[in-house]
């Protein structure tokens, strides 16, 4: 498990398009039917990355608290599922109904959309606005596994907040913190933090 950050991808940046499969489903998504018109929350995400189990619970508040709002959801996921198994389609469909969520779970297989977000870790968080337009990416909040600081959502939150009241964005974004995606061989893109 290797501590990445967000890639901090430039605000304003247009939401790139994908088309990706929903295990759960077994049918295609896209971005156009995702959202709409709406503001539009991207979650890169995975089954196994304790960084991600340590805040699955606010990923479904998240929705419970917002989706009735205008705000549109979704997750992907981009690891290599031949290395990682655990992450694999049959296993996002156990999670997917386990967690409740009402927002799709997607299979990034080829990696292309967490290239074309310039995606790093798991978690990664995006947020766009009704326009499209990237006002928020970063941490979720300041807790990690281990650091005792509580799960509030406090960080993402108060961007959600500030989309919906057509407040700026905010000035001070701080990189999300979790376990690299998990790149096929050949994959890593040139983004990608090195040691």
């Amino acid at each position: 498990m290797a501590r990445t950050p967000s890639t901090m991808l430039p605000l304003g940046t247009t939401a790139p398009s994908f088309e990706l499969f929903d295990p759960g489903t077994s049918t295609t998504v896209s971005l156009d039917q995702v959202a709409g018109n709406s503001p539009l929350l991207v979650m890169f995400i995975c089954n196994h990355c304790p960084y991600v189990i340590h805040v699955m619970a606010e990923l479904g508040a998240l929705e419970k608290d917002y989706s009735a709002r205008g705000l549109a959801l979704v997750a992907i996921n981009s690891n290599d599922i031949e290395n990682y198994p655990q992450d694999g389609p049959k296993e996002m469909v156990k999670l997917h109904k386990e967690e409740g969520w009402g927002f799709p779970f997607l299979l990034d297989e080829d990696q292309s959309v967490a290239h074309a977000y310039r995606a790093a870790c798991t978690p990664d968080f995006y947020l766009f606005n009704g326009e499209r337009e990237l006002v928020y990416r970063g941490q979720l909040d300041g807790s990690r596994p281990h650091n005792d600081v509580p799960v509030t959502g406090v960080d993402l939150r108060a961007a959600i907040e500030g989309v919906f009241s057509g407040d700026e964005a905010p000035g001070e974004q701080r990189p999300s913190l979790g376990c690299n995606i998990k790149w096929k061989d050949g994959n890593e893109p040139e983004y990608f933090p090195r040691k």
